[in-house]
């Protein structure tokens, strides 16, 4: 059977000197299957072989048929987002914890991706949030997120208010160490550490969850896909906003910021055998009786 790739990209995790051998190992069994294989420039910078092109996201995302990410949850939260405007599958092989999106197993890996080459496989669409910071009626800074966007507070002690309106509609205020605006993908991540719901993937779907907040009635909500969400701040103190834990701004009173779904999604490719539910009794440990 024909496979559906013909270019593969390999990136693995930046600044892991344990990724070299997985890296090569993957890369040898493409090449003596006739793939054309390319590193992005940081995963070549870490090995010693310079048997494959080097080239960079930009060009992974322009030319690759297939990414193959190497690493944690982590980096595969990163490689998302830089290549998501094109619409490069993406596959994840787990060298870190969780690896709720880096699934495949670095064991097994070969094996596994044999099915896959050959087309056997499932697709699932993913979405990112884009939030944006309006400051005095001007945009001060914006950022993608795969998993969530987190205002919290720092070393402050006192709570943060504010206010939230969604698609124009007031709907509460808050007093609370914090906001999670998360994805389904994020929903397992931060989110559900603060009581948020476990959203299906396959859901285009918004859980705002509050994180401690100061009355207990504030509880999570979760809004849909086309929910326009805008968060007011009011008491403010050593303040910011995150996305995925890597884009950070310190917000200031009055700062509005505004956060819906970001209009192109995420290819992430399954060997057939996935199954979403098996991979949460895994990694949550719902099979063990407490």
């Amino acid at each position: 059977m024909m496979s559906p790739f013909k270019k593969i990209a390999l990136i693995g995790k930046y600044k892991n000197t344990e990724i070299a051998a997985p890296l090569l190992s993957l890369a040898e069994y493409l090449v003596r299957r006739n793939f054309d294989v390319v590193l992005d420039e940081l995963s070549a910078s870490q090995i010693s072989s310079d048997k494959y092109q080097a080239v960079t996201l930009e060009e992974i995302g322009q030319e690759a048929d297939l990414a193959v990410v190497i690493g944690g949850d982590g980096t595969m939260l990163n490689i998302a987002r830089r290549l998501v405007s094109y619409d490069v599958p993406l596959i994840g092989v787990n060298q870190g914890r969780l690896g709720f999106l880096t699934d495949l197993s670095i064991d097994t890996m070969l094996e596994t991706f044999g099915a896959i080459l050959e087309g056997q496989y499932v697709t699932e669409r993913r979405m990112l949030l884009f939030a944006e910071v309006v400051r005095n009626e001007n945009s001060s800074f914006n950022a993608l997120a795969f998993n969530d966007v987190v205002i919290y507070r720092g070393i402050s002690s006192g709570m943060i208010e504010f206010e939230i309106r969604i698609n124009d509609e007031y709907v509460y205020s808050l007093r609370s160490d914090g906001l999670i605006v998360a994805t389904p993908t994020g929903s397992t991540a931060y989110a559900l550490s603060s009581g948020g719901p476990i959203l299906h993937p396959s859901l285009d779907l918004i859980a705002l969850v509050p994180v401690c907040p100061h009355i207990l009635s504030n509880r999570p909500i979760v809004v849909g896909p086309e929910a326009r969400v805008e968060i007011l701040m009011h008491g403010i103190a050593d303040v910011r906003v995150n996305c995925d834990s890597h884009s950070s701004f310190d917000l200031e009173q009055a700062d509005k910021i505004v956060v819906q779904r970001f209009p192109r999604t995420v290819r992430l490719l399954h060997s057939t055998s996935h199954s979403y539910y098996r991979m949460l009794r895994e990694k949550l440990g719902w099979s063990e009786f407490p």
